[in-house]
């Protein structure tokens, strides 16, 4: 125990000046984590720069090479000395670090690239000839003239070469690779209006242009259109096709993109991208606010999808926070978080009973048939002998009666379905849900539309239907308190008291009484209809939210909970026979009811199967 640290020498230590060596190899642990912040920092440069047009060519996940082909403005050759000394920048003057319109700023990405990999820029700027720089480990060599005709390519070989420990810490070349084609996706959804090429030239590929993994032409258009078509080409047509567009506004903040149906959720967190003034950042309070947007329609396990613009004076938003800006630390983080919160749940009302395709998809997938193989080709039902000919086969053939042969076809149990005569509600056949036209096994309506079938399961949709509708009680007239005959003293640190204060007339909206007392907090009413509860554990999940989101959902959670349980008990049961006009009254029902296309855990509440799908299932086409 008396031995003296490790680090610590027994004499006096000396304070040294870094080299400028030393100094970039440091900031590029901070800037370049692995190739694939390397290929962001250099696309960013790019899209800074102007380019219409950016390939990204890698090699062994872009541990050996990564080179960047741009058509922006280039520099000159008196430029590319001073490109490659740390904080040097053509983007802003030193004087505001708050007014930033570009993705770059702090002109370390390139300094630092050179610092631990083999660096060779080669660029032109109109009107001048083209020049190249390179630097090794970072040792600077003089400029020299090349051959370009516009633009810039940067050519980074070797990455950590100079800091072989990094090396040691590199996951696999296939690992690598994807981590590099989910930033240019990232940033290629930032861009539509920008053409994005990915090529994969590792010698191996044994081409000499590589293989192409991912290409995203320049989008035509106005801006939401543009949009929708380059989420299609990254994301899939799936998203594309089951999205909402938002586009909404709040105290000089504007939130644009798309958001998926809560039927087309995920098993994980993969398809949400938020972005802030065009940058893209992961930042925990608006992940929070996406969550807490999709917190009524989606069950815990299942997640959003969602591409998210956040656009606002950049005075109002701090992306100086770390070096990979990556974060975002907003002035008034409040407002931006309740307009992706209120934004998004109107857009997805908008949408009423639409739910997503792939529901659809999944149906039609189950009903086909399993690929035959060197199996016979199966033989429909038109191209079987009828039962009439079958009969008359047997007593041309057999010397006893037909009725001594034997059965060929066994009974058939009376199936569990009920069909309406159509009547008077042919009109009804216009409507989105169409009119119905039978009830199958007590819980599922069939319906028909002009062109095709809805399939309804009764209980979820009318479960979602009474849910509604509870929550618009709650919210004309409140949630009712019911008061306690001895108030709940919780004790906690007065920061906690004092934060949870701020939310008092927030809470109680939602039936939680609650005033100081003392250093503590004293609980004197809870939500009625929570009945008994324990009111110091909700008070600390409410802190434990308030600190990590800034918001607290977990009351409103519990209360929606309690009505969700109410409205599955009150509404109509599996296994009742319904009337003609009472399901028809549903559907009609289910047509003017926001949120009516799924139900209160996020499965789909009806399933539209198209004529056309049909047919082809039965071979018609």
């Amino acid at each position: 125990m008396n031995a003296p640290g490790p680090k610590i020498s027994a004499e006096r230590p000396i304070i040294r000046q870094l080299d400028d060596a030393a100094a970039n190899r440091i900031a590029a642990g901070e800037v370049v984590e692995r190739p694939a912040s390397a290929v962001k920092e250099l696309v960013e440069n790019a899209l800074d720069a102007g380019a219409g047009r950016i390939e990204i060519a890698y090699a062994d996940g872009g541990k050996t090479l990564i080179r960047i082909t741009d058509d922006g403005c280039g520099m000159t050759g008196e430029d590319l000395p001073l490109a490659l000394s740390r904080h040097a920048t053509s983007k802003i003057d030193g004087s505001d670090l708050l007014n930033i319109h570009t993705f770059g700023f702090r002109g370390e990405a390139l300094p630092s690239l050179g610092a631990v990999g083999r660096l060779v820029i080669t660029s032109r700027a109109e009107g001048f000839e083209a020049a190249q720089i390179a630097v090794t480990g970072g040792a600077m060599a003089g400029v020299k003239p090349a051959a370009l005709n516009r633009g810039t390519v940067v050519e980074l070989r070797d990455l950590f070469y100079a800091t072989p420990a990094r090396l040691k810490f590199m996951r696999t070349d296939r690992a690598e690779a994807q981590a590099i084609a989910d930033v240019v996706k990232r940033l290629a959804m930032a861009e539509p209006y920008v053409s994005f090429v990915l090529r994969d030239v590792s010698e191996a590929r044994g081409k000499a242009d590589g293989r192409e993994i991912f290409r995203a032409d320049a989008e035509q258009g106005e801006l939401f259109d543009a949009l929708s078509a380059r989420l299609a080409r990254v994301l899939g047509r799936d998203f594309a096709a089951n999205a909402v567009r938002i586009d909404a506004e709040r105290e000089g903040i504007r939130l644009t993109g798309y958001a998926a149906l809560p039927t087309y959720s995920r098993g994980a967190a993969v398809e949400q991208f938020l972005f802030v003034n065009g940058r893209p950042v992961r930042d925990k309070m608006l992940t929070g606010a996406l969550r807490a947007a999709y917190m009524d329609f989606l069950s815990r396990d299942r997640h959003p999808a969602a591409v998210l613009f956040l656009t606002c004076d950049p005075e109002r938003v701090d992306v100086n926070v770390h070096p990979a800006k990556a974060e975002v630390r907003f002035r008034e983080s409040g407002t931006a978080r309740g307009l992706i919160v209120t934004g998004l749940r109107h857009a997805l009302a908008q949408a009423g009973h639409r739910a997503s395709s792939t529901v659809a998809d999944a149906t039609l997938g189950a009903m086909r048939p399993e690929p035959q193989g060197t199996m016979p080709p199966r033989v429909y039902q038109m191209d079987r002998p009828s039962l009439g000919a079958l009969r008359q086969s047997f007593t041309a053939q057999a010397p006893v009666g037909f009725d001594e042969a034997p059965q060929m076809f066994e009974p058939v149990a009376q199936p569990s379905a009920r069909a309406e005569e159509p009547g008077g509600d042919a009109g009804l056949t216009a409507n989105p849900l169409g009119a119905a036209r039978a009830q199958i096994h007590e819980n599922y309506i069939i319906a028909q539309t002009e062109t095709g079938l809805v399939i309804v399961d009764q209980h979820a949709a009318h479960e979602r239907l009474v849910y509604e509708r509870l929550k618009r009680q709650m919210a004309e007239n409140g949630v009712p308190a019911q008061a306690l005959l001895i108030p709940e003293i919780v004790e906690m640190s007065s920061g906690d008291a004092a934060l949870l204060l701020e939310h008092t007339e927030e809470l109680a909206r939602f039936g939680l009484g609650i005033e100081p007392f003392g250093g503590a907090i004293a609980v004197r009413e809870t939500p009625a209809i929570l009945g008994e509860i324990n009111a110091g554990a909700m008070l600390r999940d409410i802190l434990d939210e308030l600190a990590d989101l800034g918001d607290s959902q977990s009351l409103q959670s519990r209360v929606e909970a309690v009505l969700s349980r109410m409205a599955c008990h009150g509404s109509i049961r599996s296994g009742r026979r319904m009337r003609a006009d009472e399901m028809n009254a549903l559907l009609r029902e289910m047509e003017a009811t926001p949120h009516s296309g799924q139900c209160n855990h996020g499965r789909p509440t009806y399933v539209e199967l198209k004529l056309s799908d049909i047919e082809r299932l039965f071979g018609r086409t």
